[in-house]
């Protein structure tokens, strides 16, 4: 009650001296702050939020200049905060053949990927030197059940280099020109921290994975400055439509930060964007500039659950062809080299997001963040562990004494679901996958993300996902994971904004805080978990702006 006195004080000494913009009445303003407070009306001024009330109290405010907006039942929220993501991956892959499956995508077998991509040269008419590649094939949801080969995508085309690249992007499958261009042939090692996979006669498959993969993406075409502009302002637009005011760029290049930077000196991004490099393209922090921040280091531990890379403690239920029964995946790196890259990021103050799916990757990252905080115990750095799929009981308690923030892709419960309890890790170790209640219980913060373009960056669908876990089968996956759609909500707002640093500026609807608010069809605290799905974004507004309205 202290802080609810407090909260309307220091909101009426505001109110009294400050003419609001625009006032938003007549339905649900869910603040998502301590206090829980729901209020009927927010008034906003110079792209921050002004007061939050009943309709009576907010509109006593407003001034003959002041814009009205009636929200007719609707509910308004803080802005959408991707926790996780690649929007630099967007730029690059922007408009690629689509080759998921439904609904996500229009792919059910290989065939479809082959008529596809064939279509694609046939329209672009690509040079035969650069790459031509389509976008999240999914082997788990193919009829065949199982990566094309390096045969069948040849059957694409022979004279252009192609690939296709995993829905995890983790692996790829590339065909016998893109292989040759790379050196890629029998006998070629495997490059540190990654596979090219074999068949039985030493022969490469055509399936890459992880370090295997970033060579043959370098021939991916260049794009004009115009075009990339262009690319840039659809993929914010995108972002928006979707209610997100704040991305992430997980694993940022030196060129891709220069090239968001050059940019929004031309025209000021419609979004903030958060950029994590990856280690060794990292050259200092750097606060918003036309809202692009530098905000720490990102680091790639280990691959995907779903593409048979992540690193296990326990061998996968079923293991990929060709690999010994204690098959358990595998790290990028060893524990000596990931200990002296956190060691390295803690004595320069970094913030680390650091990338593990498995359990067994975990581990070695839990040791190297202990040592880390033995040597620099007054440093509260926020360390995030970006997925944390598999994360166990023991692993979550370490992860609260540590203060290991973790950001869950429970998404996978309605992606993957059934493939991981049936192929990948059996239904005790999936039921499990992304815990989200059990880290409630240890009074661990966490976000949820959709690691898009991994899938689209719709948070809608994390919502539901999170409150519902159902599968595609329409199996409830670990229904003792499921969580509060208010929760949802704060992992996807105030609990994000707590991630990066930024809790006391976004997340929540407070007085001072930045108007970052997106507009939903419906209340998502007043609708069954079944129905969630339905809610749509009419408006996101950022800084007091709107930058999308639908029609």
């Amino acid at each position: 009650m202290k802080f609810l006195f407090f909260f309307f004080l220091f909101s009426n000494v505001l109110a009294q001296t400050v003419t609001p913009d625009r006032i938003f009445h007549g339905g649900s303003v869910i603040t998502l702050n301590d206090a829980g407070y729901v209020g009927e009306a927010i008034a906003i001024a110079d792209g921050k939020v002004l007061r939050v009330g009943t309709n009576q109290e907010i509109m006593k405010l407003k001034s003959k200049d002041t814009q009205m907006h009636d929200l007719q039942g609707k509910s308004l929220l803080p802005g959408l905060i991707d926790a996780h993501g690649h929007i630099g991956a967007h730029l690059s892959f922007w408009k690629k053949p689509n080759l998921a499956p439904p609904p996500a995508g229009p792919v059910s077998q290989i065939s479809d990927i082959i008529k596809i991509m064939q279509e694609e040269i046939t329209k672009t008419k690509p040079s035969e030197n650069v790459l031509v590649l389509g976008m999240n094939y999914d082997d788990s949801l193919l009829k065949e059940k199982r990566h094309p080969t390096r045969q069948e995508v040849d059957l694409i085309s022979s004279t252009h280099l192609v690939c296709l690249l995993h829905v995890s992007g983790h692996l790829a499958t590339c065909n016998t020109k893109a292989l040759n261009k790379v050196g890629y042939k029998k006998g070629t090692p495997n490059p540190a921290g990654g596979v090219i996979q074999k068949d039985k006669n030493g022969d490469p498959t055509g399936v890459l994975e992880e370090q295997a993969v970033y060579p043959v993406l370098a021939f991916l075409p260049k794009k004009s400055p115009e075009e990339t502009e262009k690319d840039f302002h659809e993929i914010q637009q995108y972002y928006a439509e979707n209610g997100i005011t704040t991305a992430q760029d997980g694993l940022s290049s030196r060129a891709s930060i220069k090239l968001f930077s050059d940019i929004a000196k031309k025209e000021k991004p419609l979004i903030d964007i958060v950029m994590y490099p990856g280690w060794g393209e990292f050259d200092g922090a750097t606060p918003y500039q036309n809202r692009i921040k530098v905000a720490g280091v990102k680091i790639t531990m280990d691959g995907s659950p779903q593409g048979k890379t992540a690193f296990l403690s326990r061998p996968y239920l079923k293991v990929p062809e060709g690999e010994k029964e204690d098959y358990r995946g595998y790290s990028i790196m060893p524990q000596k080299e990931i200990d002296e890259k956190i060691l390295r990021l803690f004595k320069d103050n970094v913030q680390v997001n650091v990338h593990c799916n498995g359990d067994a990757c975990i581990d070695m990252v839990l040791q190297s963040l202990t040592k880390a905080q033995r040597k620099y115990p007054k440093k509260n750095l926020r360390p995030v562990m970006i997925h944390s799929q598999t994360v166990r009981t023991d692993q979550l308690e370490k992860m609260k004494h540590l203060k290991i923030f973790p950001s869950f892709f429970p998404a996978h419960t309605f992606f993957w679901g059934d493939w991981h309890r049936q192929e990948t890790l059996g239904v005790e170790r999936a039921s499990r996958i992304s815990p989200l209640k059990e880290a409630e219980s240890f009074g661990i913060k966490y976000s949820i993300h959709n690691d898009a373009p991994v899938i689209p960056v719709n948070l809608i669908y994390t919502l539901w996902a999170s409150v519902n876990r159902l599968t595609r089968s329409n199996y409830v996956l670990g229904p003792e994971q499921r969580i509060s759609t208010l929760n949802a909500l704060k992992a996807m707002t105030s609990w994000a904004a707590y991630q990066i640093l930024e809790e006391d500026s976004k997340g929540t609807l407070e007085p001072g805080k930045v108007a970052d608010l997106v507009i939903l069809s419906g209340n998502p605290l007043e609708m069954e978990n079944a129905d969630l799905l339905k809610l749509k974004v009419e408006e996101t507004i950022k800084d007091g702006q709107t930058i999308y309205r639908s029609k």
